[in-house]
């Protein structure tokens, strides 16, 4: 018996169809073309990913036409009548019934837990700790699919990350919608602490999170824990306070910096990677500049673009001083230019230094991997082997990433 999972979007969803396949592969499914079930995990947050989305369930029902297909994700919350008109679709299952999607389709099955013990393809694995939102802000339309905000309580993320450190994973991203409103039986800091003492982990990241999140407590965890890595994927979406009001984001720019700037001198070799919306409505080329500006200030190590789309049913969908597409291509690609340069001088500064590297994907000459504070890291293949954490020199400086040997 054959399954396949098609995934879209965050790393929630990454999650969630992780515990698909944990489930299925305890029913006795294996992953192969030619599948008996089908599931696609869609999203939603942009129009690209709405068609994205919609391709992929056509595709999947071409190429396994005997197949059950089911759908489930953000698109199937916001617009089901949509999916369920696709030839192929047996059904389509919102995102509070998520996690029975299983019993659904196996009604007469003892069908096993809704938890991940592996993540497959991954040498980090990730433990949605959060999920839904409260915040509302006038372009997102994921509080409108996910719900309000809830969590998992601290026991049961600390069972899954035992789970998966047995199986060998020495990596773990604790994830969420907002995982800056956990609140499972203590706060996001106490998460971390707890997780970091776990047996066995080497390492701890925290996904994306708001710079007003990151408080004191949650600060001294990070930086006074054992595993916890010096990287952290802090939200700015846009430099310029006027546009972060009318995206009615909880801080200002002045206070991302001062978020930043108390991480940064309390290890000076941590980084920061983020988000950034470009051609939100009204955005004029001052507040663009603002952007860029943030951008040289922070200097991040990757920066995740995304242009404005509208979501029908937002806020920011009935504003009406759209920013013509011209002028959002060209800003965009300013954009992207300005932050590979900014990650390559970033990276320069650690030429000639030696850092743990954590080994991921391969080719059939080299093998990548990422250091503790998210540097892109090169190294010859040799006998190494991905899941590996190593000692290496870094030798020298590429578009791509470092290139480094081993110590």
């Amino acid at each position: 018996m054959k399954y396949k999972i098609v995934t879209l979007g965050c790393r929630t969803n990454q999650y969630e169809s992780q515990a698909f396949r944990d489930q299925l592969e305890k029913l006795g499914y294996s992953e192969g073309d030619d599948a008996d079930i089908c599931i696609v995990n869609t999203c939603t947050v942009t129009e690209q990913a709405d068609q994205r989305s919609r391709m992929q369930i056509r595709q999947l029902a071409k190429k396994n036409p005997r197949s059950r297909l089911f759908v489930t994700g953000c698109l199937a919350q916001r617009n089901r009548a949509s999916l369920e008109s696709i030839e192929g679709v047996e059904r389509v299952i919102s995102n509070e019934d998520k996690e029975r999607l299983l019993e659904f389709a196996f009604p007469d099955k003892d069908v096993p837990e809704f938890e991940i013990e592996q993540f497959k393809a991954h040498t980090r694995a990730f433990v949605k700790v959060q999920d839904g939102c409260n915040s509302w802000c006038s372009y997102c339309i994921i509080p409108y699919v996910r719900g309000r905000s809830r969590s998992k309580q601290i026991p049961e993320v600390l069972k899954e990350v035992e789970n998966l450190i047995s199986n060998g994973y020495k990596e773990v991203v604790l994830t969420g919608i907002n995982i800056g409103d956990f609140d499972g039986g203590g706060t996001l800091a106490d998460l971390v602490r707890a997780v970091d003492a776990v047996d066995g982990l080497e390492r701890l990241r925290i996904s994306s999170i708001d710079p007003d999140e990151v408080d004191d407590d949650l600060l001294d965890a990070v930086i006074n824990g054992k595993r916890t890595c010096h990287s952290m994927h802090i939200v700015l979406q846009s430099g310029s306070n006027s546009v972060l009001k009318r995206m009615r984001r909880k801080y200002t720019r002045q206070e991302f910096f001062h978020t930043f700037r108390r991480l940064r001198e309390a290890s000076p070799r941590f980084t920061f990677t983020t988000d950034i919306i470009v051609g939100f409505p009204g955005e004029s080329e001052e507040d663009f500049s603002e952007t860029l500006d943030a951008m040289e200030k922070v200097r991040f190590a990757k920066v995740h673009m995304f242009p404005y789309s509208v979501r029908p049913g937002t806020r920011a969908a009935r504003y009406t001083d759209f920013v013509a597409p011209e002028i959002i291509a060209r800003r965009k690609q300013e954009l992207l230019r300005l932050s590979e340069r900014i990650a390559f001088d970033l990276r320069e500064e650690y030429v000639g230094q030696e850092l743990d590297v954590l080994l991921e994907g391969e080719d059939e000459e080299h093998i990548c991997g990422h250091t503790e504070n998210f540097l892109n890291v090169s190294l010859p293949k040799g006998e190494l082997r991905s899941n590996q954490i190593v000692r290496a020199k870094l030798l020298e400086n590429t578009p791509k990433g470092l290139i480094a040997c081993l110590v």
